[in-house]
């Protein structure tokens, strides 16, 4: 088993320098992106302006931990957004409307995360659905649910204690923000010392090779995504929390963001090649870009258009970069 290990290892280790150069890369992009902002604005490089932007793309960087993960292994989600909407509609409903403890109407609230990532993933480790299939359905179940349960209309009236996960902030750094970090530092841990971790790049580099070598491809997809749908859950109390309202059209454009993140930061679309490092690099770069636009008064609309673009530019250089190799 310890040779196995160390041989599947070894297999993951041929990717590393090219996710090095890759981060160092996406690392020079976002000093360029901040320069150029604190040009156009004074204001973007204020201790106040990137407390108040990471309070609020708090959501987007725990979402991309999750997505990088899933971008690994080969897979993709496009259910978080709808996945981390109903699970604030489920801690709004259940918290307000039927007084449940604070406390329990979180669990809950997770748990309906870990379902909805365990179906996408018996789906698509079970019955070989295609993974764009099966969380495209997923999206389309999850915001409908969020809908009926919330009746369409915003719920109000959350416990004190229940804002601090939101909207407070120990010392000047938000409490989202430490949540992102302890997570960040705990997956960081996952993906590169553990067994759980090399699977992924081995799965995701390919698959059958992987399976041939004595990895539970099957239990490896099953996890991912359901670690995948907890932290979408996590991120929809947390926004939810954020706002003071649960919402069912909160995360709608969150998928787009979090894969121009884990993209921009160097993991393929194709699987196997990744790093947390660079999605770190790359959120940071998107919420930057995002903030910057508002700064200068750009409309959401046309901000949806810029992502878009990114995503194709990051997409291209991902192509080219498989060329290459």
């Amino acid at each position: 088993m310890k040779a196995q290990l160390e041989k599947e290892k070894a297999w993951v280790g041929k990717y590393v320098n090219r996710s090095t150069v890759k981060n160092l890369s996406t690392l020079f992009a976002l000093i360029a992106i901040w320069i150029a902002l604190s040009i156009v604005s004074p204001y973007f490089l204020t201790i106040s302006n990137f407390s108040n932007m990471f309070l609020q793309s708090a959501n987007i960087m725990i979402l991309a931990i999750g997505m990088t993960l899933i971008l690994i292994s080969g897979q993709i989600d496009l259910s978080l957004g709808s996945i981390e909407a109903f699970a604030g509609a489920v801690i709004a409903v259940l918290s307000v409307k039927y007084q449940l403890p604070i406390f329990a109407a979180l669990l809950i609230a997770l748990l309906v995360g870990t379902v909805c990532g365990f179906v996408n993933g018996f789906l698509v480790s079970r019955f070989n659905f295609p993974a764009f299939v099966a969380t495209l359905s997923m999206q389309g179940i999850a915001r409908g649910l969020a809908l009926i349960i919330t009746g369409g209309t915003s719920v109000y009236g959350f416990p004190e204690l229940f804002k601090f996960l939101g909207q407070g902030k120990i010392g000047a750094v938000p409490f989202p923000v430490i949540i992102f970090l302890i997570l960040l530092a705990v997956f960081g841990v996952v993906v590169k010392s553990t067994k759980f971790g090399v699977n992924l790049f081995a799965v995701g580099g390919n698959e059958e090779a992987a399976g041939l070598s004595g990895i539970d491809v099957k239990k490896t997809k099953m996890l991912v995504f359901i670690i995948s749908g907890t932290l979408a859950a996590l991120a929809g109390v947390i926004v939810t929390s954020r706002l003071n309202s649960g919402q069912a059209t909160i995360g709608e454009a969150d998928v787009m963001d979090t894969i121009a993140s884990v993209v921009i930061g160097g993991t393929s679309l194709s699987g196997g090649i990744g790093s947390l490092r660079g999605t770190v690099v790359g959120v940071m770069i998107t919420i930057s870009i995002r903030n910057g636009l508002n700064i200068i008064g750009v409309s959401a609309y046309w901000q949806q258009v810029c992502i878009g673009l990114i995503i194709i530019a990051a997409i291209l250089i991902d192509q080219f970069s498989k060329k290459e190799r």
